[in-house]
Parts: C-alpha cells; structure tokens; sequence
C-alpha cells in the first residue's frame, strides 16, 4: 500500500509543489543558444547534471521534449513525475537496458524529435558524465547542448547528487550552452576527448548561472 500511495500520490504532488514554488522564483531565461535550433526544428539532444532538473520539466515541458529514464523504482517516479507536464521517457541507463534505450533515443532524433539526457545519471558518479551521450551525438548526428539552472539560494540534500531545490523567492537563471557537434567517424579517444568536452562545458555552465544567480 505505501508504495502505490507513493507511485501514485508521489508525483502528483510533486508536480504541484513545483508549480507553486516556480511561481514565487525570479527566473531570468538566456535562450540565444538554442534559438537557431528551435526555429530550424534541428533534433536535438539537451544535457543537464542530476541536480539540477528540477524545474527543467516546468520551464520545457511544452517542447515534449523525451527523456532518457532509469529502469528502477526512482525512474519510475520521474516518469510519473514528468508526465505530469507533458513529457514522455524512454526507459534505460548504463547499467539497466542501456543498448535499447540508446537504440530508441536515436531512432527518435532520426524523426525530429529532441531528446534529454542526465549525463551522470541515475546514480553517479556526482557531475561526472558518462560516455552514452556521446555515443549517442555521434550515431544520430544530433549536436549536444548543455543546459543548467542556478539559484540565489537554494537547499541542497544529503543524496548522492547533492540535488538542488531553489528555495522560494530566489532568483533563478536558465541559461543554454553552445551546441556541441561530435564527428561520426571518431575512434576510442575521440570519444573520450568528446565526453570531457560534454562535462567540462556543463562545469562551466553551472559555474556561470550559480555566479549570475548570486551576482
């Protein structure tokens, strides 16, 4: 019975309390980045840490963007979670039903569709991004683009993550890195110099909205 009330329940309720925290934060959007994609329809697919998704659904849900979800009890929340705005997933994660996941978010950028991924999810290590999305930038041909929100104040929990929640009346920005595109015929440390530019650019993304944030 407590799992179902918290399968259930869990993700209604998280998607209102989001909602009306949303409502009380200053939310500053830069958006240049990806203004060019938009208005050229260019499949794309969007990274952001862990932490820092929280609002990521809210913001751009309207977009139906597809999610890259976990198999577990947790990912089963999160796709509940983000139903709630519009959202679907496609389910899988480097330990659990990664080849197949792979294999649907490419055959979804080859229809048009964006697609979002967390690099160092679902379970870490903490801001450290793993090799699946660029395999998957370099299969479809679909460029990267980094995307994180800071917050003025904020509270952080004591989960692997360290996830972020603004806290109400903060001042958030929503700010786009510049698209990444990764070259289909790479070999081993291509792929690799291609992973630490994907982490290395989020790194200096978060830096600069948690700066902007708090300035």
């Amino acid at each position: 019975m407590k799992r179902w009330l918290t399968r259930s329940l869990g993700p209604v309720l998280g998607a209102w309390a989001v909602r009306l925290l949303a409502l009380t934060l200053r939310i500053h959007r830069e958006e240049g980045t990806v203004q060019p994609l938009w208005r050229m329809q260019t499949p794309t697919i969007y990274a952001a840490w862990h932490s820092r998704i929280l609002l990521l659904p809210y913001l751009y849900g309207w977009r139906r963007t597809r999610v890259l979800a976990s198999r577990s009890e947790d990912g089963e929340l999160v796709v509940r979670f983000i139903a709630r705005f519009g959202m679907r997933a496609v389910r899988g994660s480097s330990s659990r039903g990664g080849a197949g996941a792979l294999r649907a978010l490419r055959r979804l950028l080859s229809t048009g569709a964006d697609v979002f991924v967390v690099p160092d999810g679902p379970t870490g290590p903490r801001e450290i991004a793993k090799p699946g999305i660029v395999m998957l930038a370099r299969l479809s041909g679909a460029p990267i683009v980094p995307m994180a929100l800071g917050a003025s104040r904020e509270w952080r929990l004591a989960s692997w993550d360290e996830f972020r929640i603004p806290k109400p009346f903060a001042r958030c920005v929503m700010r786009f890195g510049e698209p990444i595109h990764i070259a289909r015929h790479i070999g081993r440390d291509g792929e690799e110099a291609a992973r630490k530019e994907v982490e290395a650019a989020l790194h200096a993304l978060t830096s600069q909205v948690d700066a902007e944030a708090r300035g």
